[in-house]
């Protein structure tokens, strides 16, 4: 059936949607509790966050992601977006149903526009990356010191999940993703000098952990909150090899 196919391909869509912070999909974190699409072309979705406190802006970038992603499908005729247990609910599912953006959402409040919001959690994403990456070449090469990776660049990397995470996060941020590119760099690209190197890569991994712990928290959180998000998960999400 059409609505069968729309709603395996709007599932595939919403793997691109990330938790801004947490920087994984919202469907591996079993953010999306329920998602139905018809033979009109209509698809709704329904969010559920670990807490009804979540900062209001990460919020609405999830759902306004979502929104967009789903909009962009072919066959979506209308999308409706929703956003279930929230403090904010009611003004963020308004501005959704509305297009009226972040600012027209939240007016005055809105401090921080979301592109700003973007930037930041993609050079936290990028310096996680970095240092997975890094990591993992120390662990292969017992021969390579802190100090070695300096000259490290990316054509040294594996062909592997974690080279290619890279390799995205560095797009995001339009860094040069040349094979001889350095890998270990700040958000513009620039390297650290040869005696900060170690300095630079405990403060990568410290940001990696600090992701990673939070996703686990909030993954806790999630099964806390609604016993049942499991089983919601499983029975929303499409078998991969079904999506064309």
């Amino acid at each position: 059936m059409q609505s069968d196919d729309l709603r395996r391909r709007a599932h595939h869509a919403l793997d691109a949607v990330l938790d801004p912070e947490l920087d994984e999909p919202i469907t591996d974190l079993g953010f999306v509790h329920s998602l139905d699409a018809d033979d009109t072309g209509r698809i709704t979705v329904h969010l559920r966050l670990p807490t009804s406190f979540c900062s209001p802006n990460f919020a609405y970038l999830m759902a306004s992601d979502a929104k967009d992603v789903l909009s962009a499908l072919s066959g979506a005729a209308a999308v409706t977006v929703v956003l279930d247990d929230h403090h904010d609910s009611d003004v963020i599912n308004r501005g959704l149903a509305a297009d009226a953006g972040f600012r027209g959402t939240f007016g005055p409040e809105a401090e921080q526009d979301l592109e700003e919001l973007r930037a930041v959690f993609r050079r936290k994403a990028h310096a996680a990356a970095m240092e997975r990456a890094l990591t993992r070449l120390l662990r292969t090469r017992p021969g390579l010191t802190d100090e070695g990776l300096y000259d490290v660049v990316l054509g040294d990397l594996p062909d592997d999940d974690t080279t290619r995470a890279l390799l995205r996060r560095r797009a995001a941020l339009g860094l040069d993703a040349r094979p001889t590119a350095p890998v270990l760099v700040d958000d513009h690209g620039d390297r650290p000098r040869p005696e900060d190197v170690p300095l630079r890569l405990r403060f990568a991994r410290a940001t990696r952990i600090s992701i990673e712990g939070n996703a686990h928290f909030c993954r806790g959180l999630l099964r806390t909150r609604y016993p049942d998000q499991a089983t919601d998960h499983q029975s929303i999400a499409p078998h991969k090899e079904a999506v064309s």
